[in-house]
C-alpha cells in the first residue's frame, strides 16, 4: 500500500508542476482537467506526509536516544515518540479511507422522494415531518432546496412529495436516507392512548445528466399534458400545465405539475426520469456486488424498515447500525448529521473489510 503512496505523491507534484508549465496555461480545458486530477489527490497526499514525516521524526528520535545522555531531553524524546506511535493506527485508517474507490455520484444533487405507507392519515402526518427534517437539514448544510411535486393527504399530510437538494456533496450525505422509516406514537385521534405503527418510504436518487442515460424521445417517451390539481394559484384547472412523461421501455411515470410552465414541468418531470433510469442502471451494474448495496426503497410495510422513530421513549434507532440517539425533536428538527456520519463511517469499514 505505502510504496503505491509514494509513486502517488510523486504523480501528485508531477501534476503540481504542469500546473504552471505555460503550455499547459495556454489550454484552459486541459488545465481544468490536470486542476480536477490534482485537487482530487490533495487530501490523501497531505494525510500521506504527516504519516511519513511521523514515521521519520520517530525513527530519528530514537537514533539521537540511543547516542543522548541528557536526561531531560531524553524525556522529551520519549514523550514525542509515544505520543507519535500513538498517531500512527489512526493515520493509516484515515489513508485506508482516502484510498477507498469513490463513488462517482457524491457530489452530484439530489431527488428525495417522500411517500405515505403504510398507517392511513398517520403516515401521511409521518410523511410531512420527514419532508420538513429533509428541508431543515439542506437549509443547515447551505444547500438549495427546489420543490418538484408535492401531493397532499389528510389534515396536514403528505401523500408524497418530490424536491431537489442542490449542493457540493449532496448525495454523499443523503444516499444513506434510502429506505423505509417506521414511526411509533399515539395519534391525536387515539382516544385509548393505543401505539399506532406507521410508515413512510424515502428515496434518494442522484441527478443524472443526459449523458449518463440515453433516451430516444421520439420512440421510448409518451408526453401527457393535463390541468394541475390542488393548490397553485390561478392556472389551476384553468391551462393544462401539468406534465405526464411515460417511459415505453420500463413503464416509469412521472408527472410535475408544481410549476405554472408546461415547459418548466416538463423539464422538471425529464430530470427525474433522468434520475431514475440513472438508478436501474446502476442497480443493474452492481447486481454482483449487492451485498455491498442498499435496498433503495422496498415497499413501505412496516417489517421493511431501515429506521425507527419512536415517540414514547423519544429516541430513534437505526437498525442497520444499531445507533440510537434520544434526542427526537432535535433530529424532526434536521439535526441528523450525526447519525449521517456514523452510517459513512460504517459504510467505509465494511468497505475497507472488502478490500
Amino acid at each position: 500500500m505505502f510504496e503505491k503512496l509514494k509513486k502517488t505523491r510523486d504523480y501528485y507534484y508531477e501534476l503540481e508542476k504542469k500546473l504552471v508549465d505555460p503550455e499547459l496555461l495556454a489550454n484552459m480545458d486541459q488545465w481544468q482537467e490536470v486542476n480536477k486530477e490534482y485537487g482530487g489527490l490533495k487530501t490523501l497526499v497531505e494525510k500521506y506526509n504527516e504519516y511519513d514525516k511521523a514515521k521519520q521524526t520517530i525513527a530519528e528520535d530514537k537514533e539521537m536516544l540511543e547516542v543522548s545522555d541528557d536526561h531531560d531531553m531524553n524525556a522529551m524524546l520519549k514523550e514525542e515518540i509515544s505520543t507519535l506511535e500513538k498517531s500512527i493506527p489512526g493515520l493509516e485508517e484515515e489513508i485506508k479511507v482516502l484510498l477507498l474507490p469513490k463513488d462517482p455520484n457524491d457530489n452530484k444533487n439530489v431527488f428525495v422522494e417522500i411517500r405515505a405507507g403504510a398507517g392511513g392519515d398517520e403516515a401521511g402526518l409521518f410523511a410531512a415531518e420527514l419532508y420538513r427534517m429533509y428541508h431543515m437539514y439542506a437549509d443547515s448544510k447551505g444547500f438549495k432546496t427546489e420543490e418538484v411535486e408535492y401531493s397532499e393527504q389528510g389534515s396536514g399530510g403528505i401523500k408524497e412529495a418530490i424536491f431537489m437538494i442542490k449542493g457540493q456533496g449532496a448525495y454523499s450525505k443523503l444516499k444513506y436516507e434510502s429506505g423505509v422509516h417506521r414511526v411509533q406514537r399515539v395519534p391525536q385521534t387515539e382516544s385509548s392512548g393505543r401505539i399506532h405503527t406507521s410508515t413512510a418510504t424515502v428515496a434518494v436518487l442522484p441527478e443524472a445528466e443526459e449523458v449518463d442515460v440515453e433516451i430516444d424521445a421520439s420512440t421510448e417517451l409518451r408526453i401527457d399534458v393535463f390541468r394541475a390539481s390542488g393548490a397553485g394559484g390561478q392556472h389551476v384547472n384553468t391551462t393544462d400545465s401539468a406534465v405526464r412523461i411515460t417511459h415505453i421501455p420500463t413503464g416509469l411515470v412521472v408527472s410535475c405539475q408544481d410549476e405554472k410552465s408546461q415547459h418548466k414541468n416538463k423539464d422538471k418531470a425529464m430530470k427525474i426520469l433522468y434520475a431514475r433510469l440513472y438508478e436501474l442502471k446502476m442497480e443493474e451494474q452492481q447486481k454482483e456486488l449487492s451485498e455491498d448495496r442498499k435496498t433503495q426503497v422496498g415497499t413501505g410495510d412496516r417489517s421493511e424498515k431501515i429506521r425507527t422513530y419512536n415517540f414514547p421513549q423519544g429516541r430513534v434507532t437505526d437498525h442497520r447500525i444499531n445507533v440510537t440517539v434520544h434526542q427526537l425533536g432535535d433530529f424532526l428538527n434536521g439535526e441528523i448529521e450525526g447519525m449521517i456520519e456514523a452510517l459513512i463511517t460504517e459504510d467505509q469499514a465494511k468497505k475497507i473489510q472488502l478490500h
